[in-house]
């Protein structure tokens, strides 16, 4: 009896601690966001006036960093060294500086993501509160570090179950944090609604029409994932080469970012007048409702790989969704699939390919675009992963099982 009124002591703690987490992170999340939101629409209104600018503000948010980042300067790659045990204190400061740093990137043309700063903000979180804890517990440094990521992700996005699984499985492929489940159930979907209720809107398309799942569809859906995971692979290897090849060729970090941002903006005002700036959300939203071209997945992964490479803050994971997205509507008059299904599948499996996730961009696309399809992004899903495995945009992120053996006859 004494063992089971101690387990309900810790499930109402989890519980209790998610909600909190959840809570705050999710109206931090939708500061963040909202602003983030109108930074974008002002720098679209002032292209030209902000874009040749990208280089001097790079220097100051290297040189913010420099001076008062501390450990905070190592971002997601501390977030992954707490989850590892490498790592015990994720410092507060973090969460401004990220933020800033990410504004600064947005407002002057820079393209970045954002899921970076949500993720470090709920993980920064609930390592301080694992902290503030008066009972402690098991693994207690993990679980609170997924619970927080887990409503970062949630309280952006607010596609809680994606979050969920992208919290638990991406600190090691292969591996799911089930310690933290209940916790960061409570946390993604607190913070899915709170962001929501302060006014940080999802985006949503549902999908129309249903496709027959036969043979011939599945053929075109493993060679859909087979592209979307070689797309997100060759993100994930360009953007590890190219931060070791500027690392060597420009060694001062304030120098580097100079130089690659003036590049940046040359090549960001030249290419469609900052079309592949910020997040990506325009060409989202123009690869179901617009006008896509062949190209658009090739230089936003070009420019996103640049920019992040040469220092700028942010994310991966809406550009990669972008990628994807204007991938799979370039390519659907080729597959014979409708094309809002095409550039759905591209949106959620570019992302898994990219990160080394299953189950997260499974449920993005079922989230997004709804769950009538899940056996649509599960298929594409399954084969997008099958071609990784091994390289990703965390830099820090451990593989289990990362190969497959053969048993050899005698």
């Amino acid at each position: 009896m004494r063992q089971q009124m101690e387990k309900v002591k810790i499930f109402g703690w989890l519980s209790g601690a998610g909600l909190v987490i959840g809570a705050v992170v999710g109206s931090v999340d939708a500061l963040f966001g909202r602003v983030l939101l109108a930074i974008t629409d002002f720098r679209m209104s002032h292209v030209w006036l902000l874009l040749p600018f990208l280089a001097l503000v790079g220097v100051g948010i290297v040189y913010m960093y420099q001076r008062v980042g501390g450990e905070a300067a190592k971002g997601m790659n501390l977030v992954f060294e707490v989850g590892h045990g490498e790592e015990e204190v994720i410092p507060k400061r973090l969460i401004p500086l990220v933020i800033l740093g990410t504004w600064l990137t947005h407002l002057f043309g820079g393209s970045a993501g954002r899921e970076g700063v949500a993720v470090q903000i709920g993980a920064t979180f609930g390592n301080w509160f694992e902290r503030q804890l008066p009972i402690t517990l098991k693994n207690g440094k993990t679980i609170f570090l997924v619970a927080g990521m887990a409503a970062g992700f949630a309280g952006l996005f607010q596609t809680p179950i994606a979050a969920i699984f992208f919290a638990m499985e991406v600190l090691v492929v292969g591996f799911l944090h089930y310690q933290a489940l209940l916790p960061a159930v409570v946390a993604a979907f607190t913070a899915s609604n709170v962001s929501h209720a302060l006014g940080l809107e999802k985006f949503t398309f549902p999908l129309q029409g249903a496709v027959v799942l036969d043979l011939a569809t599945m053929g075109k859906l493993v060679g859909l994932g087979l592209l979307f995971g070689i797309v997100g692979k060759l993100f994930a290897h360009s953007l590890k080469q190219l931060k070791t090849w500027l690392t060597q060729k420009l060694a001062n970090p304030l120098l580097r970012i100079a130089v690659v941002g003036a590049v940046l903006s040359v090549l960001l005002l030249l290419l469609g007048q900052g079309r592949y700036s910020g997040l990506g959300t325009n060409l989202i939203s123009a690869s179901f409702t617009g006008t896509i071209y062949e190209w658009d997945w090739l230089l936003k992964l070009a420019l996103t790989v640049l920019t992040l490479a040469a220092g700028y803050q942010g994310g991966e994971v809406t550009p990669l969704f972008a990628i994807g997205a204007t991938l799979g509507a370039a390519i659907a008059p080729l597959v014979g699939l409708p094309l809002p299904l095409v550039a759905a599948l591209g949106y959620a499996s570019v992302f898994g390919g990219a990160t080394n996730t299953f189950l997260a961009p499974l449920f993005i696309g079922a989230e997004v675009f709804g769950f009538a399809y899940l056996p649509y992004f599960f298929i594409v899903s399954s084969f997008a992963h099958i071609v990784n495995r091994q390289l990703s945009i965390y830099g820090l992120q451990k593989v289990v099982h990362g190969n497959l053996e053969m048993k050899r006859g005698e």
